[in-house]
């Protein structure tokens, strides 16, 4: 039975039932919401026809093509153009995709007429460019954050043009409850990415990213090891990939605990002893290291270029004034590839979040009454691989995000949440996660939370924000929702939570709880249409968990 059809037949079922206070014009875009449809599309977005759909790879094009016909046989209307101009439902994505020599990759210290050299386990990094950085200063610069809206700067005096920086991993005072940093959860300043950005923004020529001496989370180091497919690919690695037009110019690396003590030894200090009185006082401590000389090397066995594609189509509003806003609805296609004939199917990561957008395009676009404001559906591209089409798309918008006004990213909303090696020992899994949501960004958007709780009232699902007062996981950058968030859109990643066969071949079809889908997505529908027509869209905190210092 034809889709519009179908939905149009069940909509005076559903108004005499659960969705009974469902306003009747947004009954039949609700109606489209059937699990017949999820599971048919899952299965092949995560069957071994498209071979676990690696970006640059001819699995994730065919699952590009069919989100573009889906779209298309929708009645989208295409959001980007071609290299002729053109309407098209594909924005290119340029990357770099390489392959890091982990055996060239080297670090040296030179003080006091000695030299220092570690390799790989010390010191791990990665540049789509071979980079050498010779014989430079250095300087300590905290945890690396400039944040004014809460009277914090690492760099406040400090010159670090043409030096190498050292800065610790995450925030200060992370397991305080009542720090201005978000309390024990991260802000968007805790990421690597951001605090490369900054040094890189006072004129930094390399960053060594350091562990904090005391730490309740996992190093990055740790990290590589308790997600599956890093062992798993062990044999064939995944090759790395980066935007062609990367915002970050300069390289990093990640160093040992080792390390950067022998590199501090001549501070006066101990990285421990800067930890403590940074996180005492929140004042800078950083500082220039006297007689010390940093060189580091990056050396990429292959390199070649490519084009992938963000898959993006509108809903245009329907009020005249409203209609250039934004909701965005999105998700990411790809995933890891298949590696010594095991396939990473990648269903729930994130071929459920890929169907949650193409069924949720056809239920709008179907609707026969439309919302006031204008809804872009987009799926991106190398999520895997570094949010590269999230953080392409946010640097390169097809409606402005000054007027976006809300943005709702599904990366993994099919399973329940159960213990794995993503999250022993660092979180508590509630011992029911049948019926259970978790939503990350509150934040940044209480008003966001706010009215996705009250169209829940129709729904019944237990939405949890544990990922918002966690830093155990990194959970806040780890997925297409963040580049947003950095340009001050209230976004918010919607996800089921992890499980034994995240980043596993075993993350099939079969396992996916379409009912438990079926009800997220009726969720996101309600709510992206309050966000789309409220008067007063949500706002954004910019600095969220405390009062800025004095």
């Amino acid at each position: 039975m034809p889709r519009t059809f179908f939905a149009f037949a069940l909509a005076a079922c559903l108004s005499a039932t659960a969705f009974a206070a469902v306003p009747a014009g947004e009954q039949p875009g609700l109606a489209q919401i059937r699990e017949i449809d999820l599971r048919a599309d899952i299965g092949f977005l995560a069957s071994d026809a498209l071979h676990g759909r690696l970006s640059l790879q001819p699995g994730d094009d065919v699952a590009v093509q069919w989100i573009a016909s889906e779209f298309a046989k929708a009645g989208l209307t295409p959001a980007a153009t071609d290299g002729q101009g053109r309407p098209s439902y594909l924005q290119a994505v340029p990357l770099i995709e390489y392959r890091p020599d982990a055996q060239a990759t080297r670090l040296t210290l030179k003080r006091q007429g000695q030299s220092t050299q570690w390799k790989t386990p010390d010191v791990s990094g990665a540049f789509p460019e071979d980079r050498d950085v010779v014989d430079a200063p250095v300087v300590f610069a905290g945890y690396g954050i400039t944040a004014p809206e809460l009277g914090y700067d690492d760099y406040a005096g400090l010159d670090v043009k043409g030096k190498v920086v050292i800065v610790f991993d995450h925030e200060p005072q992370e397991t305080d409850p009542s720090s201005i940093f978000n309390g024990t959860g991260n802000t968007r300043y805790a990421t690597g990415y951001v605090k490369v950005l900054n040094a890189q923004e006072h004129g930094a020529v390399a960053v060594l990213i350091a562990p904090e001496p005391s730490h309740n989370h996992p190093s990055a180091q740790e990290i590589r090891v308790r997600i599956g497919h890093q062992a798993e690919h062990a044999a064939n690695p995944i090759p790395a990939q980066a935007l062609v037009d990367n915002a970050l110019h300069i390289p990093s690396m990640v160093i040992s605990a080792e390390v950067s003590s022998q590199l501090l030894a001549n501070s006066g200090s101990t990285p421990a002893v800067l930890q403590n009185a940074i996180d005492k006082d929140l004042k800078s401590h950083s500082l220039a290291l006297t007689d010390t000389a940093i060189s580091l090397h990056l050396h990429n066995s292959s390199r070649r270029e490519g084009i992938t594609w963000n898959v993006v189509g509108l809903v245009e509003g329907s009020d005249p004034k409203l209609a250039p806003e934004t909701v965005i609805i999105s998700a990411h296609h790809d995933h890891d590839g298949e590696s010594d004939g095991k396939i990473w199917h990648g269903a729930d990561d994130n071929a459920s979040g890929t169907v949650g957008v193409v069924t949720l395009a056809h239920a709008f676009a179907s609707n026969p009454v439309k919302p006031k404001r204008s809804i872009l559906f987009a799926v991106f591209a190398g999520e895997e691989r570094g949010l590269l089409g999230a953080y392409y798309l946010a640097a390169h918008p097809l409606r402005p995000l000054d007027t976006t006004r809300a943005m709702i990213n599904f990366d993994m909303i099919g399973r329940d949440e159960k213990p794995s090696a993503q999250t022993d020992g660092l979180i508590q899994v509630p011992a029911d996660t049948s019926n259970r949501l978790n939503l990350i960004g509150a934040a940044y958007s209480p008003d966001y939370q706010r009215t996705v709780a009250k169209q829940n009232q129709q729904v019944g699902l237990v939405l949890d924000d544990r990922f918002d007062h966690e830093y155990a996981l990194n959970v806040f950058f780890r997925s297409d929702q963040f580049p947003f968030v950095l340009h001050n859109v209230p976004a918010f990643w919607w996800f089921t939570g992890f499980h034994p066969d995240y980043h596993h071949p075993s993350d099939t079809a079969d396992k996916i709880d379409y009912p438990k889908m079926a009800k997220i997505l009726k969720l996101a529908y309600l709510s992206a249409w309050k966000f789309a027509d409220e008067a007063t869209p949500p706002r954004f905190e910019s600095h969220p968990g405390g009062q800025k210092i004095n």
